[in-house]
């Protein structure tokens, strides 16, 4: 009987956030390790799952670097990067292609829909939500750098997510979006999900990673922040606190802060249901950004 009871008390607290975020937009970046981790995933899908199902609308965005580098290893071309971004010659944009709508999209729409809701991928080969621009970087010289068939999100088909998601069906996006003219153009996943969140003017953005957050010191998960300001992270960057493969999530973070979503989340993909408890519970298991 006292399991019982606490397992009500649970649903009661969770109750306010429900009716809370009922009808609101979530965008979920899904990838990197995550995808290798079978366990995160399927608890991943069930929490989307739930969230769907008391009447949220979760979309996910995702992306899945290390099996395009896989693939692209089995078919003998060697990944090539250039400032950190991955080179994308026309082979590598088949690989990736193959590798983002075929596989991974295809294999969370199938899961999702094994667990009781439905799903649709939404890319060039059914219904294509991302318009992309050539990507050029400078280099430290001022020199402009050539990427490749690499793009960054211009504009996003809002009126397709909606549509799909008012059925109650939970979108799947890849990281490949199209050029105006139609051609098919790699996208960084981090960027990718916060367009998609800036365009719906979403009520959360949240990151899967494969910390529990932002983090003082990086060996201590103990120093991690529940919760910060914009401004505050600006200045975790500044001094270094936030460095690596962190600083793009923030980034975009920052941005999707500035273009109107409400809040910024960074949880431990690792950790069981950790989506739920971050966004149904009073305490959080992760770091929200705020504006």
């Amino acid at each position: 009987m006292d399991e019982a009871i606490r397992k009500a008390r649970v649903l009661i607290e969770a109750l306010s956030w429900i009716q809370r975020f009922r009808g609101r937009y979530v965008v979920i970046k899904l990838g990197g390790s995550t995808l290798d981790d079978v366990a995160a995933v399927n608890s991943l899908l069930v929490d989307v799952v739930f969230m769907a199902t008391v009447g949220m609308r979760p979309v996910i965005v995702h992306g899945g670097g290390k099996a395009i580098s896989s693939a692209m290893t089995a078919a003998g071309i060697a990944p090539r990067f250039v400032a950190g971004r991955r080179y994308t010659d026309l082979p590598t944009l088949q690989i990736a292609s193959r590798v983002l709508v075929e596989e991974i999209c295809q294999s969370l729409v199938d899961r999702i829909n094994m667990n009781g809701c439905r799903s649709t991928g939404l890319h060039f080969g059914t219904e294509n939500v991302m318009t992309a621009e050539k990507l050029t970087l400078k280099g430290q010289h001022g020199e402009v750098l050539d990427l490749g068939h690499v793009g960054h999100v211009t504009s996003v088909d809002v009126d397709t997510i909606s549509r799909v998601c008012s059925t109650g069906t939970i979108p799947v996006i890849p990281s490949i979006a199209l050029s105006p003219v139609g051609h098919r153009m790699n996208v960084n996943a981090d960027t990718a999900a916060a367009a998609v969140a800036r365009a719906l003017s979403a009520e959360k953005l949240i990151f899967l990673s494969d910390i529990p957050g932002i983090l003082t010191d990086l060996k201590n998960p103990a120093s991690r922040l529940s919760h910060v300001t914009g401004d505050q992270v600006r200045a975790l960057i500044a001094d270094g606190t936030i460095a690596g493969g962190m600083v793009p999530k923030v980034e975009a973070a920052l941005e999707s802060l500035d273009a109107g979503v409400r809040k910024v989340h960074i949880v431990d993909a690792a950790m069981p249901h950790s989506v739920l408890l971050e966004i149904y519970s009073d305490t959080g298991v992760g770091t929200e950004i705020v504006p």
